[in-house]
């Protein structure tokens, strides 16, 4: 078995309690509301913002035997920078104010995610950081694109709305394979290990997030 395909099947259990929460079903049957969507995009800027950050800590503490990965974290970091702008856009063009989220707290569960990729990196290897690539990225390609046009079809909002959402949705696809390529490059034992731990961790933290969404949204 590959190690994609194996960091793929030890992270099944964690990937379905994402995909069970409840607000990702609703959205799906068309039952979202523009306070959920805000907040969903509130979050969002709350841990891409540190993408970058991350991905340059990564690249500085990989060791020189995995020089060819840390060429991938430069290719990463010039696809990924600024990407959190593209979020504050998107907010304004609902009505929020992107001063306003700027300046909020992320949900514990969002801020747990960021810190535990650091952590990671830190304790068990540098190369943690793709967990996390692998969670966000493979979730964006299953739910984004379709997410965003069930959100604009009931919301009735402009394109400028959607930019993140469907950017990551079409550009995730060729993310996959070059992640997919990369991962099976890693034979570094520890660093496969580090890597399934992440994964495992976002999976469940990421789904408190989105768990959280209704009640961020106010309801």
């Amino acid at each position: 078995m590959t190690f994609f395909n194996a960091l793929c099947d030890q992270t099944k259990t964690e990937q379905a309690f994402l995909l069970s929460a409840p607000v990702i079903k609703d959205t799906f049957a068309g039952d979202i509301t523009r306070a959920r969507y805000q907040a969903f995009l509130g979050q969002a800027y709350h841990h891409v913002k540190h993408t970058v950050p991350l991905l340059m800590r990564a690249g500085s503490l990989l060791p020189d035997s995995l020089e060819w990965l840390r060429k991938a974290v430069v290719e990463y970091i010039e696809e990924e920078y600024g990407h959190e702008r593209w979020i504050l856009n998107d907010l304004k063009a609902t009505g929020a104010d992107p001063e306003q989220i700027k300046n909020a707290e992320p949900h514990w569960s969002t801020d747990a995610m960021v810190s535990v990729v650091y952590d990671h990196m830190q304790r068990y290897h540098p190369a943690a950081f793709f967990g996390m690539a692998h969670v966000l990225e493979g979730t964006s390609v299953q739910l984004a694109t379709q997410a965003a046009h069930k959100v604009q079809a009931r919301l009735e909002l402009p394109n400028s709305a959607f930019s993140y959402l469907l950017s990551h949705g079409d550009l995730d696809q060729d993310h996959v394979k070059f992640f997919e390529d990369l991962m099976n490059q890693l034979t570094d034992v520890e660093a496969q290990q580090a890597i399934i731990r992440t994964a495992r961790s976002v999976y469940h933290l990421y789904g408190e997030m989105f768990r959280a969404i209704p009640t961020l949204a106010g309801e």
